[in-house]
Parts: structure tokens; C-alpha cells; sequence
């Protein structure tokens, strides 16, 4: 099994640490991403970028960060030696080619991009500006996800993975930016299947060309309020996307994304996978399963990705082989580590000349799969009689 080193203990190759702004303070970057750079000793947060003033003044007095602006355009040169954008989806890649553009280094928080056409745009940004374009990944790095490609690796040709997202109620941040496809641009296969497809694609091999790709999305759950992530802070985002419009204001909108999405995907030589990404269910728990099936065997890992409470309570990683099913070793880690793991990686990944269009390749490829779910989808109109009215809370 891959050994991970642990999280937290990554420092700047230069000594000092690397000053870091944060554009965007809705939930993943003031939950997810602000709170762990403060922490690490690689990095300095030396600004904060946000349109709205009691969100930066709240941040930048929680973490003691110098300063803040409202736009990205007021960050000064040379104030941050890399910049974490973690605005909304339909900003990501003009706010991060804005920014590289500068020459000034991007982590950018996942959908890298919402269309082929974006994937262009950050590519010809992080060329023209010579900055190196990082992406969010975090469920590569997570220990169990490590496992088990070890495991897939002792399988022989794979012919088959089938990898599912299922959450029992989970859709975030109701009524906000999340729902509106103009802003997100897509429901859970944009959100969730870019985490699923960014763990399966490289079990894969990255030489690996997807020759087939279609898929059906549903929208029972997408407008039920019992269906909602309640372990999320549905304000923040809301308030966001109202700022953004410059209205102020998104109450009573009805989301018009879907909230399930299942794909199916064919490789040129000749393997398959089934995608299942899923914000709301009958289920109980909110769980995440990924079996790969090999010539020599199958390995399947049971879990849940992300922060949900409601989750399988420990992740458990099976193999068989000729109908013998064995349990192999997981290292127990908190929630989240694989945040912290990613941010260690960074310093040595931003002087890599290896990263140089290494995410922007990545993106394209994504993207491109789930541009192709959509193009043969047929989407639902949500129901009216919502789908877990009456049910009791989770």
C-alpha cells in the first residue's frame, strides 16, 4: 500500500512561507480552505477577496489575515505567491485566468472549468502569463482512495469500475447559486461527479481516451426542503449569489439542475464505467463505493467523500479473488485530511515544470466527459409532490 505522509508537516521549499491570498469566502473557502491554510506552516495568508464586507471582515478578524478586498482586480502585485479561488462555479475560470494572466500562480477550487471551451481559456491564460494553473483533487488524496488503487493495481487489466456517489439528503445550499445552473452549471454530476471522475480517471491510466460517453439525469429531490444539506450554512451561499447579481436577494428560486446524474462511459480498449452521482435519495447514509473489476479480481471501497456527518462510519476496503473475499488494511484518518494532504503537495507542485499544463490537461478531459452526459441526457422536470415530504429527518 502507498504510504502517505502525514498531514500538516509540508513546508515551502524556499524556507519561508508561501503567501497566500483567498478570493471567495462562501463555504469552501471559508470552511474548507481558509481555515487550513492558517493552520499550515507552509503558507502566510496575506489577503482575502470577497465582494461582500461583513464576510471579509468576519474572515480576515477570525485569522488575522492584513488585508481584503472586494475584487480580484484590487489584489496589488506581488502581494501572494499563489492565489486559492474558490468563488462560484461560473466564475472559476475567469477569475483564475484573470489572475494568470498577471503571471500570478492559481490553485483552483474544483469545477476547474464549466465547458471545453473554458479549458481553452485557462490554458491559453497559464501560456500567456508563464503562472502554473493547480487544481482541487481532493479525493485522490485521500488514504482509502490511495488503497485501493494499490489494490486495482494487482488486478490485472481492469474491465470494469463502477463508482457512486449516494447521498441520503444532500443537496447544498437550497435556493442559492448551487441549484442555478447559469451559476454552477450542472447539479450533482458537475459537483459531485467531478470527485468521482477525478478518482476513476486515473485508475484508469492517463493515456486512457473515453470513446463513449452517455448518461440520463433526474431532478426529484432538487426543490424539497427535506432533501437539503442541513450541515451546511445555506445563508452564506445564498447571500453570495445575491451579491453577485447585485439584487441582493435569492429567496423563493427554484432550483433547475438535476440532482441525480448517472453516466456510462466506454474506453478505447475496451473497459466500462458507470458513474452515479447522487445529492439526495431514499438511502440512510450518505455513501460513496467504488469496485474495480480486474481480470485477476474485483476490489471494492466503501465510504463516504466529504465533510456530510451522515456517513458510513469507517471506510472499509474488500478484495476477491475466486470467491474469496478478504478485508485489507486502512489507516484511520479525521475527516478531511485529504485537504491537508493536498495542501502539502503544493509547494513542491508549484515549482514542478511537470505541473505546467498538467491541470488544465486534466480539466479538459473532465469536462469534456461530462459535456457529454449532458449532451444525452433527457432532464426531468421535478415533481411537484416532493419526493421525501413527510419523511422523518435525518
Amino acid at each position: 500500500m502507498t504510504t502517505l505522509p502525514p498531514a500538516g508537516s509540508g513546508v515551502a521549499p524556499s524556507g519561508r512561507p508561501i503567501r497566500v491570498a483567498v478570493v471567495g469566502l462562501g463555504w469552501a473557502g471559508r470552511e474548507i480552505w481558509l481555515p487550513r491554510l492558517a493552520a499550515h506552516p507552509a503558507f502566510e495568508v496575506t489577503a482575502l477577496v470577497d465582494p461582500q464586507p461583513a464576510v471579509r471582515d468576519t474572515a480576515r478578524a477570525a485569522h488575522a489575515v492584513p488585508f481584503a478586498y472586494a475584487d480580484v482586480d484590487d489584489l496589488p502585485a506581488g502581494a501572494a505567491d499563489l492565489v486559492v479561488v474558490a468563488v462560484p462555479n461560473h466564475l472559476h475560470a475567469a477569475v483564475a485566468a484573470r489572475l494568470l494572466r498577471r503571471g500570478v500562480p492559481v490553485f483552483l477550487e474544483k469545477p476547474v472549468c464549466l465547458s471545453s471551451a473554458e479549458a481553452e481559456l485557462l490554458a491559453d491564460a497559464e501560456r500567456a502569463g508563464g503562472a502554473v494553473l493547480l487544481a482541487g483533487s481532493a479525493a485522490r488524496w485521500r488514504a482509502d482512495v490511495r488503497a485501493l488503487a494499490d489494490a486495482a493495481a494487482e488486478l490485472g487489466p481492469i474491465r470494469h469500475v463502477d463508482v457512486a456517489w449516494v447521498r441520503a439528503r444532500g443537496v447544498p445550499d437550497a435556493g442559492g447559486w448551487f441549484t442555478r445552473r447559469d451559476l454552477s452549471g450542472g447539479g450533482a454530476l458537475v459537483d459531485l461527479g467531478w470527485h468521482l471522475l477525478d478518482t476513476v480517471l486515473p485508475l484508469l491510466g492517463p493515456a486512457t481516451r473515453i470513446t463513449h460517453a452517455v448518461g440520463s439525469v433526474s431532478a426529484d429531490f432538487v426543490n424539497d426542503t427535506a432533501a437539503h444539506a442541513v450541515w451546511r450554512d445555506p445563508a452564506g451561499s445564498a447571500a453570495a449569489a445575491g451579491a453577485l447579481r447585485g439584487d441582493g436577494s435569492v429567496g423563493g428560486s427554484r432550483g433547475d439542475v438535476e440532482d441525480t446524474a448517472r453516466g456510462f462511459l466506454l474506453t478505447a480498449d475496451g473497459a466500462s464505467v458507470a458513474v452515479h452521482a447522487c445529492w439526495a435519495s431514499h438511502e440512510a447514509l450518505d455513501r460513496t463505493t467504488i469496485t474495480v473489476q480486474g481480470v485477476a479480481g474485483t476490489a471494492t471501497l466503501r465510504c463516504t467523500f466529504g465533510f456530510s456527518p451522515n456517513r458510513e462510519p469507517t471506510p472499509v476496503l474488500t478484495r476477491t479473488r475466486d470467491g474469496e473475499t478478504v478485508a485489507l488494511p486502512l489507516p484511520a484518518e479525521p475527516i478531511g485530511t485529504e485537504y491537508d494532504r493536498q495542501l502539502d503537495a503544493l509547494p513542491g507542485l508549484l515549482t514542478a515544470p511537470a505541473s505546467r499544463g498538467a491541470a488544465v490537461a486534466e480539466a479538459h478531459r473532465t469536462i469534456d466527459i461530462i459535456e457529454r452526459i449532458y449532451r444525452t441526457a433527457r432532464p426531468t422536470e421535478p415533481e411537484r409532490e416532493h419526493a421525501l415530504a413527510g419523511q422523518r429527518d435525518r
